[in-house]
């Protein structure tokens, strides 16, 4: 080569390229209009930069290693990205990546999701591997004034971008509720540095929070309108067990739906038009899915925006049902066949109070009662009910189903359902793994009755998270008889099922718009149980004066006539885009529970709270 940097060259144009590609058509991100496609374009050369300065600096006599490593590195970030993000439609953070030590229940699903033309992002890394063993070219370092010239640069660069993505999005890095948008804005290299300064911040916000902290976000919490307590419906399960179900991955668009001219969930189906059945219902879930739907409804709080708060935060204090339920007497225990460690429930069940966590230890699983992910789901409530029946009572019981789980898989002679026809697998194999929840769901309520607690206990059943991501936009507009799927239409897929059964109590179909977090006050309310204290974010959902009003992690919402989501507001009537000024006022409304949820987490803020210390 002539030019003795042309190496260096090639392989920052191969990184930038590589990087652009694979963030603009690999992901999904909400890219509009030249401004946005100009950030793509731009902010790889930042982190382009970047990589040159500190191989420059740091690697000044081995520049041809440090720009090969630098090429793999930037692959293998994008690479578990990419993988993360098939499943989740999210992008890794710090906190997820500490949870590492659940990899070996995850690998199933981590190899279905690998596709062959991952190692194309590999091929600068090969491609620069090859020629710089093929040519051995010998890199100078720059002078002085070139690296202050790139330093500058980078500076320039850094600050356009931020220019753009500010004037896209205000408050970009203050109100980073949405990680698709912060990494169309900023990159992934510059989102992977954020998150780890965020993340460092996060540590410290614990030890710095004081009791004036606590304060504030009590006064919160009295700003709040009070339920208008509904005296038809409070106490309606007084004295009843509760069993809490929750449904792996279940969403509400398989209710009521037929394939091929079969129900998928004909149980359900019965079920919902014997009890409270809530069409607008839905889940909040950020990184810890499973885990963040057990947090919403155990202590009305909303999740972290990352990671999983049953990992990050399981020594705090906290206002939880279980809590409250024991306190009237109530045993409060939790089912579920995997191990304490997962998801760190061993742990954070102890802080949500819960008397008796039986886990997958408890159960007897041999390789016939094995599907997917563990103990099929079928002789998991069997054995639970079996279990259940020696409780003291009144108890509550919380089951955590597994079947349904990606990468869904079901052996034939599970299989009620064949396997739907569309171009995604994940898609095609759900439908048949729902239809066996379905069914073990009615054995459940089966063994229920041979125990004799049917008549003596309440049921609620709920979605905890969707099964399918918008990463099977074209093959869910095929089965729900759409020409696409627009943000409206995902918000609306978010909805889960939420059914109230109470033996010998009518129900009736409620259009409530609510979600996971106001489990927690409805459930006091059909017990009796009127709550010592105000601090949790749910509302009854049987209460008179109830605002029609949802929050997601990442800064949406719903309401009873509008959807906003990816900085656009809806009519939920039509699905329609409508002026951005009528979702304004519910806006502030939903960053404030955010954030003021999130200052009780980080903070700890609960244990300046004199009365939670005098239980203690």
């Amino acid at each position: 080569m002539s030019n003795r940097n042309a190496f260096l060259y090639v392989g920052l144009f191969a990184i930038w390229l590589k990087s652009y590609v694979v963030q603009r058509f690999a992901f999904s991100l909400p890219v509009s209009g030249w401004k946005q496609e100009l950030m793509m374009l731009v902010h790889p050369i930042a982190s382009v930069l970047g990589i040159a300065l500190v191989c420059m600096v740091a690697l000044r006599g081995r520049l041809r290693f440090g720009i090969v490593a630098a090429a793999f590195a930037s692959s293998a970030l994008l690479f578990a990205d990419l993988v993360f993000y098939r499943f989740f439609n999210d992008f890794l953070t710090l906190p997820v990546l500490l949870l590492s030590e659940h990899m070996d229940d995850l690998w199933e699903s981590v190899y279905d999701l690998l596709q062959p033309g991952d190692v194309l992002v590999f091929a600068d890394g090969f491609a620069l591997t090859a020629l710089g063993s093929r040519f051995r070219p010998k890199l100078v370092p720059w002078s002085k004034l070139k690296l202050l010239s790139a330093l500058a640069l980078l500076a320039a660069v850094l600050s356009a971008n931020y220019s753009m993505a500010e004037s896209a999005r205000p408050e970009l890095l203050t109100r980073a509720f949405d990680r698709q948008i912060l990494v169309r804005s900023i990159g992934a290299y510059n989102y992977h540095l954020y998150d780890a300064v965020v993340s460092a911040r996060t540590g410290s916000r614990k030890a710095l929070a004081r009791e004036p902290d606590f304060t504030e976000a009590a006064r919160f919490f009295e700003t709040l309108p009070p339920d208008g307590v509904d005296p038809a419906t409070f106490g309606l399960a007084r004295g009843r067990n509760v069993f809490l179900i929750s449904l792996e991955s279940l969403q509400s668009f398989m209710l009521d739906r037929r394939i091929e001219g079969r129900e998928v969930t004909p149980f359900l189906n019965r079920l919902r038009r014997e009890s409270f059945s809530f069409e607008n219902f839905y889940h909040q879930t950020a990184q810890g899915k499973t885990s963040d739907a057990e947090f919403l409804i155990d202590t009305s709080l909303y999740p972290l925006p990352t990671g999983a708060v049953f990992f990050t935060h399981a020594q705090n204090e906290y206002h939880t049902l279980p809590k409250t339920l024991k306190e009237h007497g109530f045993t409060p225990v939790a089912f579920h066949a995997n191990g304490p460690s997962f998801w760190n429930r061993g742990r954070m069940y102890d802080t949500l109070g819960y008397e008796r966590f039986y886990s997958v230890d408890d159960f007897a699983v041999d390789d016939s009662d094995r599907i997917g992910w563990g103990l099929s789901d079928a002789s998991f409530f069997r054995q639970s009910v079996s279990m259940a029946g020696r409780l003291p009572e009144p108890f509550f019981a919380k089951l955590i189903t597994l079947t349904n789980h990606y990468p869904f898989e079901l052996d034939e002679a599970n299989r009620l359902l064949p396997e739907y026809t569309s171009k995604s697998r994940t898609l095609n194999r759900y439908i048949p793994t729902v239809r066996y929840l379905d069914s073990a769901v009615e054995a459940f309520f089966e063994a229920v009755k041979r125990e004799g607690l049917y008549e003596r206990s309440m049921f609620v059943l709920y979605g905890d998270h969707y099964g399918i991501s918008s990463k099977h936009n074209k093959s869910m507009a095929q089965l729900l008889g759409k020409e696409r799927i627009t943000p409206f239409d995902t918000i609306q897929l978010q909805r889960v099922p939420l059914i109230i059964h109470i033996p010998g109590v009518d129900g009736r179909v409620m259009p409530t718009v609510s979600g996971q977090i106001d489990l927690y006050p409805t459930l006091l309310h059909l017990l009796g149980i009127v709550p010592s204290d105000r601090f949790y974010f749910g509302r009854d959902l049987f209460a008179r004066s109830r605002p029609e009003f949802v929050v997601f992690r990442d800064g949406s919402f719903a309401t009873d006539k509008l959807v906003y989501t990816k900085n656009a507001c809806y009519d939920k009537s039509t699905g329609e885009a409508v002026d951005a000024a009528a979702c304004e006022p519910f806006k502030r409304m939903a960053i404030d529970r955010l954030t003021t949820s999130d200052a009780i987490v980080y903070g700890d803020l609960f244990r300046f709270d004199a009365a939670t210390a005098k239980k203690l």
